[in-house]
């Protein structure tokens, strides 16, 4: 019994060994494929720039209709303020338009 237990560590040890020397050169010649350029790009990374394109789209949307937000309610909070006699009068000849 005591004599199987230096030969398990042993055996795990060059088993550990073995493992890591191939994780170790499968990285270095990933490495190398990249920086020759050789990998070509995936589709999903063609899928992911499509959606980044379309997250700047939905954004630039977003902005553009909080943009008209804001502009009627500046107008509502305008009509909301109680007009003294002078402004009452130029009143009647102020036109408000969105553009």
């Amino acid at each position: 019994m005591h004599d199987i237990i230096p030969l398990v560590a042993i055996m795990a040890f060059f088993a550990t060994s073995g493992w890591m020397l191939k994780l170790t050169l499968g990285y270095r010649a990933r490495m190398k494929e990249l920086a020759q350029g050789r990998l070509e790009r995936s589709p999903s990374d063609a899928r992911l720039e499509r959606v980044e394109q379309a997250v700047e789209a939905i954004a630039i949307e977003i902005e553009r209709v909080s943009e008209g937000q804001r502009f009627v309610t500046k107008l509502l909070n305008e009509r909301a303020q109680p007009i003294d006699g002078a402004a009452r009068a130029a009143v009647g000849r102020r036109v408000d338009t969105p553009h």
